[in-house]
């Protein structure tokens, strides 16, 4: 899949693209069929909520699943990032985030840019998330919020959280946020399971708790160029591959093909941990 020419410019002004019906309902259960068993590994990798056993983030999921790692090669996710940034690109994180029905919790305004500078050594602001919605994301589950153009104004001032939830991050005060908000709006990225998201390094964004009784799950791909990779080893693999293997688009249908060794051609696991 190629965005059109409008699609990236889209993605150059707002900071952000909401693309329908990119994958199917069958594709969409193919992933959720490999999270129970994912989720009920007793890991690092899983992140689980301050107040509950429920997993908030699980991330490696590639190096642990074979449908993960096909999908993380999959040419609709892996073709736009291409356009947009060039053909080297590693994989930098793969994960799920999760929020389960009426106790998923918030996360905090923040741009991802901020970690991956302060925490990893990224020298500049490029690398893509790349989504697909497992669920259907509506104002009550708590969608992700994004502020349309707040990529325009270059990384924000950010200070380390690590008191709000179980996960530490990097955020942007009160003040900033409504500056922003001032300027661009608030846009709910909400659609259908299959639903792609792709917004950038520097894009302010948030979610809130999920108080409705529908669960709100979401995979992610980072995708960064290997002249733009990671100079600190501050982290766990699972949270910023040392791998810096480009990755190779696998045919449109990989993900729903009959269970098989990937080959030669499978990213492989990183050497650190």
């Amino acid at each position: 899949m190629r965005l059109h020419d409008s699609e990236i410019e889209r993605f150059r002004e707002d900071g952000f693209l909401i693309l329908p019906e990119r994958f199917s309902a069958e594709e969409v259960e193919v992933l959720k069929a490999e999270l129970p068993r994912l989720f009920a590994e007793r890991r690092p990798e899983n992140f689980r909520e301050k107040e509950s056993d429920a997993v908030r983030t699980a991330m490696g999921l590639h190096l642990r699943s074979e449908v993960y790692a096909r999908v993380v090669r999959d040419p609709r996710l892996v073709e736009p990032a291409r356009q947009i940034l060039g053909d080297a690109l590693y994989v930098q994180q793969v994960k799920v985030n999760a929020k389960a029905a009426f106790s998923g919790d918030v996360w905090q305004w923040h741009y991802d840019f901020a970690t991956h500078h302060a925490e990893d050594g990224v020298p500049e602001p490029l690398a893509l998330n790349l989504h697909i919605l497992l669920d259907e994301v509506n104002e009550f589950n708590g969608p992700l919020v994004f502020i349309r153009g707040s990529h325009r104004r270059g990384p924000a001032p950010a200070t380390l959280d690590t008191v709000t939830t179980s996960y530490p991050l990097w955020v942007v005060d009160d003040d900033t946020v409504a500056g922003l908000i001032a300027e661009g709006g608030l846009v709910s990225a909400k659609g259908p399971p299959g639903t792609m998201l792709i917004f950038g390094d520097t894009l302010v964004h948030s979610s809130s708790l999920n108080m409705s009784p529908w669960p709100r799950t979401i995979f992610s791909l980072i995708l960064n160029p290997v002249s733009n990779a990671l100079t600190r080893h501050q982290r766990p693999d699972h949270q910023h591959h040392r791998n810096l293997t480009p990755v190779s688009p696998l045919p449109g249908d990989a993900l729903i093909a009959a269970a098989g060794p990937l080959g030669a051609a499978a990213v492989p696991e990183g050497t650190d941990s």
